[in-house]
């Protein structure tokens, strides 16, 4: 693995590097020649590696198969979601809106990434054998976006999601319902805030991000019982699984177009049953009785309590996730990929 930490560069080298394309591609070319490397699996590319990193990869002989998580080959924050909504006015190579809407929170930011993936968008398509999206909605979105790529070079690939042994004996009555999510508006933390409040029933939310201080202010102006929301913070994963052991209900309230669910996913794959918004890929892992409104705290907790504490909805979603997301079946998926691009004259 070839990795850079995007947190570690000052953002004048950041805005350089994207504007370059890229830097230090030569790191890459000797990687590849060194493993004697046969495929480039390539994630996020910005702000370091960019176009400058795959050419470098091809030069020195390997394919190249690029894995977009998110939107950010038209999006400069990749989730198409600013002030409050969903937006889509960025299109291909159009990426004005974004700068006018300082999408980053930063002018010079903002204007650094428009530019940037306006100028190498194209180059970065190009130079890519294939592309790996996390699910059908991302594709579709992508398309929507004006993002130019061939539908025969995406292939949509679950991501790998752990699944927990099962448990000996009875699985112990859930005791809350359950927010595991970065606190940004987007993810739409004050929805279950107020839908557990509404409904009485204890929320714990585990994550941290802009918006805590505001919804910790939101639990207290609706005065809410002692203990009735708890913000946890970030969380290990140990603690976090035993969390969901306990959980009645996980609550993914999301506003934007999820490209996948990660979060909904990984409650799944220990049983736990989930509800949550009818928005983006979260349709192509829930049933529709999971599913609400996005931005509905009504919704949200009659969804809730139809399925608190149930564990045959808890166990339909674990064999859900372990037939799409298992690391032995994804990984087969993968293979294929690799063999197809491989084998690609």
């Amino acid at each position: 693995m070839l990795s850079r930490d995007s947190a570690s560069i000052e953002r004048a080298r950041a805005a350089a590097s994207l504007l370059r394309g890229g830097v230090a591609p030569e790191e890459v070319a000797a990687a590849v020649r060194r493993t004697e490397a046969k495929i480039v699996h390539a994630h996020n590319l910005h702000p370091s590696f960019g176009w400058r990193a795959l050419a470098a990869a091809k030069e020195a002989g390997a394919k190249v198969v690029l894995h977009l998580h998110q939107y950010r080959l038209v999006c400069a924050v990749g989730v198409c979601f600013t002030d409050g909504e969903e937006c889509l006015r960025c299109k291909g190579r159009n990426t004005l809106p974004g700068v006018l809407r300082n999408c980053r929170g930063s002018w010079p930011e903002a204007l650094a990434y428009g530019a940037a993936l306006s100028l190498w968008q194209r180059r970065i398509v190009e130079l890519a054998d294939a592309f790996v999206v996390p699910s059908e909605f991302a594709a579709e979105r992508l398309r929507e976006l004006r993002a130019p790529l061939r539908p025969d070079r995406v292939h949509v690939l679950a991501p790998p999601i752990e699944l927990p042994a099962p448990r000996e004996g009875d699985r112990p009555a859930g005791r809350h319902a359950l927010v595991v999510s970065r606190l940004a508006p987007e993810k739409g933390v004050d929805v279950a805030i107020d839908a557990c409040l509404a409904a009485g029933r204890p929320l714990l939310i585990a994550g941290d991000g802009p918006e805590r201080h505001a919804l910790q202010a939101r639990v207290v102006s609706a005065r809410a019982p002692k203990d009735a929301v708890r913000f946890l913070g970030s969380v290990s994963d140990s603690e976090l699984r035993a969390l969901r052991e306990r959980a009645a209900v996980a609550l993914v309230p999301s506003r934007s177009a999820e490209t996948f669910g990660i979060a909904a996913a990984e409650a799944m794959a220990q049983g736990v049953p989930v509800v949550g918004s009818d928005v983006g890929a979260l349709a192509e892992l829930l049933d529709s009785d999971a599913l609400v409104p996005q931005g509905s705290p009504q919704a949200l907790a009659e969804a809730m309590q139809r399925r608190w504490g149930d564990l045959d909805a808890g166990e339909r979603g674990r064999l859900r996730v372990a037939e799409r997301c298992a690391p032995e079946a994804v990984a087969q998926r993968l293979k294929r990929v690799y063999e197809a691009v491989a084998g690609d004259a």
